[in-house]
């Protein structure tokens, strides 16, 4: 399969410690890779590297082969969205959140757009609805539907789930599931949780002190137990 986003020895060092340290790896096209890995592991660090909202101090992204910093950096968060563990929402209606990334572009999203958006995320008919009256779990299908509003090629997802009680936490990974496959998505997401994991995965990265470790299926990084091999 081919691979639409490539880290090649990727690194980022911070005071003096590499925080991500000579990480090369392919995300497959339409694949849905969950990185893993102990707290201070590096992963929600190299995940920000892969849109560039952080900046490599070493190798280079590549994005459908071609270098990242060739991309003007608004397009390319445009094409590698990112929804984050909590759901920062701007002020104002759902529609209005849904409108904001597509205005940068110039482009007003129209209503029937809109509801088709919250349609895929659980939420017809709440378009005009205040953010400020929404729960955790809504809230963060919200900031989901405003990465989609954008069009992106690739989803990145910081521990979108870690934030939220179990019942929400269940229906939002149910929706992330939906959503990467009914729109044809390459994902790749943080998560603490190996039991997720092995739930979403087509296949599982490992990460330890900025290193990744392993990867492959689920059931070859991760015991039946929900422990690491």
């Amino acid at each position: 399969m081919t691979p639409i986003l490539e880290a090649d020895h990727l690194s980022r060092e911070l005071g003096g410690i590499r925080i991500v340290d000579d990480v090369t790896v392919e995300v497959r096209t339409g694949e849905i890779l969950v990185i893993v890995g102990p707290s201070g592991a590096g992963k929600s660090s190299f995940l920000r590297l892969l849109n560039r909202l952080d900046e490599p101090t070493g190798g280079a992204v590549l994005l459908k082969g071609v270098d990242y910093r060739q991309i003007p950096p608004r397009e390319l968060r445009r094409r590698v969205g990112m929804v984050t563990q909590t759901a920062y929402l701007f002020p104002g209606t759902i529609a209005d959140n849904l409108r904001f990334g597509p205005l940068q572009r110039g482009i007003d999203l129209p209503p029937k757009t809109i509801d088709a958006l919250l349609i895929q995320v659980g939420l017809a008919g709440r378009s005009e609805e205040d953010v400020t009256h929404l729960s955790g779990g809504e809230a963060q299908r919200v900031s989901v539907a405003r990465a989609l509003a954008t069009t992106p090629e690739v989803l990145l997802l910081d521990e979108p789930t870690s934030a939220l009680d179990a019942e929400a936490k269940s229906e939002v990974e149910k929706l992330i599931l939906a959503v990467v496959r009914q729109n044809g998505l390459t994902s790749v997401l943080v998560s603490h949780d190996l039991a997720q994991a092995g739930r979403i995965a087509d296949r599982v990265m490992m990460m330890s002190k900025g290193r990744l470790e392993k990867i492959g299926t689920a059931s070859e990084v991760i015991n039946a137990e929900g422990t690491f091999r």
